[in-house]
């Protein structure tokens, strides 16, 4: 049981030391939980889509994965450029903010649309296969028989990050009902997308 117990801990740590940096997932969570557009939605996404990741790496996928390359290389050209994209788009709200920004959600975009940016900004990001299918994976095949608890505590991770992000971005309502915060939000948004689509296609 302490055995057990030590490798889910392990995993939970690991897991959420690879998911909390700024990246381009995390800015359109944060943006949706700050708009209160589609919360419940975008969180299960991204919690769901990374315990399959997950599984996959501690279910040995990566080394199938790596005889491929083409693979890595062809999403990271439609990661790049979708990222890049979304990047212009962020920007240009700083220079043209809307009505649509609102903190309060008046006037939120579809739930259509940020389901499908969701799942776009999860799978078509190579840094997202490397961090859980290649790196989790290969940490935890070092547990052996508790490898699967170790992603267990991984995807528990997960859940327990993008939760806290999309539901407690609510509480910056107050600090986001002036314009310029939201043209600063959306700044932050712009520089991160950009950055990470440059160097998706960079390295692609």
């Amino acid at each position: 049981m302490n055995n057990a117990l030590t490798a889910a801990a392990a995993g939970f740590g690991t897991g959420l030391s690879l998911i909390v940096a700024i990246g381009a997932q995390n800015a359109f969570v944060l943006r949706q939980g700050v708009r209160r557009d589609a919360v419940l939605a975008v969180v299960g996404i991204c919690a769901l889509s990374d315990a399959v990741l997950i599984a996959l790496g501690v279910g040995g996928v990566g080394a199938v994965v790596v005889a491929w390359p083409g693979a890595l290389t062809a999403v990271g050209w439609i990661g790049g450029a979708f990222l890049l994209c979304y990047g212009a788009l962020a920007a240009r709200r700083v220079f043209r903010p809307s009505g649509a920004l609102r903190a309060d959600g008046a006037a939120a975009g579809s739930r259509r649309r940020a389901v499908l940016t969701c799942l776009a900004l999860t799978w078509l990001n190579p840094h997202v296969y490397l961090d859980t299918v290649f790196l989790l994976g290969s940490v935890a095949a070092d547990r052996g028989p508790l490898r699967w608890t170790f992603g267990l505590g991984a995807a528990a991770a997960s859940l327990v990050w993008f939760a806290a992000l999309g539901f407690g971005a609510r509480y910056l309502g107050r600090f986001l009902s002036r314009p310029v915060a939201w043209r600063v939000l959306d700044g932050l948004v712009a520089a991160t997308m950009i950055v990470l689509g440059v160097s998706l296609v960079a390295g692609a």
